[in-house]
């Protein structure tokens, strides 16, 4: 390459978006899909001892599919080539191939053939590329967004390893941008950037796990956000907005507004609004907050708001979450939303969670008393001779499965710390406590 070629490639270099300068250029450069390329792990030892087998690589965009493929490439000293698998055929793969060829027989050096959308190949185009996988011929590193055990041929699979990558953490996106305001040459260090704390976690919360819209929303919003006279490029939370074009929602995760939305949410369960609720839902989860977080709110006001006037409030709220946790976001939403329509036009109690809180202070009032003899456990050796369970009357050998019997201290006799409401299914427990209490007291 002459000097020239050389300014001319430079150049192209330093107009490249912000996403493609800052590309990790070395595993040390990487950050976030720990659990696949971190310390120790399988991936990382093949990379470090020049080991690799073919790869898959599937995940959501953004998450450092190419970016892996083009370090293994770099780190194993590996010829790279790359084509997408919309707009290749079958005579790309061939020429790669035999460029290939002329590698290992003339340098000893291999292949690595990155194939972007390899879902996206037919039939005749994997085939055309098995036998050379096999041959060991190229190191074959698919990138797909679809489940490959869906998508790529079952020869193709077996003879890969397939990594399924995550989608970014609000927090490594964050750690990028931070590098990228920093660095001059890659980055966007040359220019004098403040860059607000609010206005960087709404970049980060609203790029949605992907490396690449954070970036584009970054440097949009550095390049449109006019310096200073003091030639400070000061980016707000409102230019943030702009660039990645989601409205600002005003909902710190430690502040008021949290607290706020959260109250007004279980406010409109118990009020038994599912129309607010859904509401307060729909910020929540556009304003970025932990959809488990959520999901243990709806469990809480399942027990404490609606309770026994309808059992099933419980159920659906557990299976909420474990659905939740299964699906995950963003269809967790419709989860959630089920679960919160069924709490709010619930029957209400909150007998059981006055109840507890009763009795609770009952015993923090000092009121420590002694189990009664014939409630003791008697099942252990000698407790016959301490007298533990004399008298006690076991209530499946009497009819309805029922016998009057005292069960709190002598002390506490008649004491009642749950009281049934008339809602719902609490309804009809109200209605068999007054029997039995009756009993009970004689009646």
């Amino acid at each position: 390459m002459d000097l020239f070629g050389y300014q001319a490639q430079e150049e192209q270099k330093q107009n490249a978006p912000l996403a493609a300068r800052m590309r990790p250029q070395n595993l040390e450069e990487l950050i976030g899909q720990e659990a696949i390329i971190g310390q120790g792990k399988l991936l990382r030892r093949a990379i470090e001892t020049d080991k690799l087998t073919s790869l898959i690589f599937f995940g959501p965009p953004g998450t450092g599919k190419t970016t892996i493929a083009k370090i293994i490439a770099g780190h194993t000293k590996s010829m790279f080539r790359s084509i997408n698998a919309v707009t290749a055929g079958i005579a790309d793969i061939r020429k790669v191939v035999e460029e290939a060829r002329d590698a290992l027989s003339m340098y000893s050096q291999r292949t690595v053939l990155f194939v972007d959308e390899i879902h996206r190949f037919n039939k005749a185009q994997q085939d055309a590329l098995l036998p050379h996988v096999e041959e060991g011929l190229v190191i074959l590193i698919g990138a797909t967004t679809e489940n490959p055990f869906f998508e790529v041929n079952a020869a193709l699979l077996s003879r890969s390893q397939i990594f399924r990558l995550q989608s970014h953490s609000e927090a490594d996106l964050i750690t990028m941008a931070q590098r990228a305001l920093t660095i001059p040459q890659r980055g966007l260090g040359h220019l004098n950037v403040k860059m607000d704390e609010e206005a960087l976690q709404h970049i980060a919360r609203y790029a949605d796990g992907d490396a690449r819209r954070m970036y584009n929303a970054l440097e949009l919003a550095v390049l449109s956000t006019p310096p200073d006279s003091a030639g400070v490029v000061h980016v707000t939370v409102e230019e943030a907005a702009e660039s990645i074009q989601r409205r600002v929602v005003r909902y710190d995760k430690n502040a008021d507004a949290h607290y706020d939305t959260v109250s007004a949410f279980i406010k409109s369960i118990r009020g038994s609004d599912p129309d607010g609720a859904l509401y307060w839902l729909a910020k929540m989860i556009d304003a970025g907050e932990d959809p488990k977080f959520i999901a243990r709110r709806i469990i809480i006001s399942a027990s404490e708001d609606i309770g026994n006037a309808d059992p099933r409030a419980l159920q659906v709220a557990v299976s909420a979450m474990q659905a939740l946790e299964m699906i995950g976001m963003p269809e967790g939403r419709i989860i959630l939303a089920q679960a919160v329509t069924y709490l709010a036009t619930a029957p209400k109690s909150n007998a059981a969670y006055m109840g507890i809180n009763i009795a609770l202070q009952e015993i923090r009032d000092g009121s420590s008393v002694e189990v009664p003899m014939h409630l003791r456990d008697a099942h252990y050796k000698g407790a016959a001779k301490l007298g533990h369970g004399k008298g006690y009357l076991y209530p499946h050998d009497f009819p309805g499965n029922y016998v009057e019997q005292g069960y709190l201290p002598q002390e506490l006799s008649g004491r009642t710390f749950y009281a049934p409401t008339r809602n719902g299914y609490e309804q009809i427990i109200s209605d068999r406590l007054q029997h039995w209490r009756g009993k009970r007291n004689g009646g």
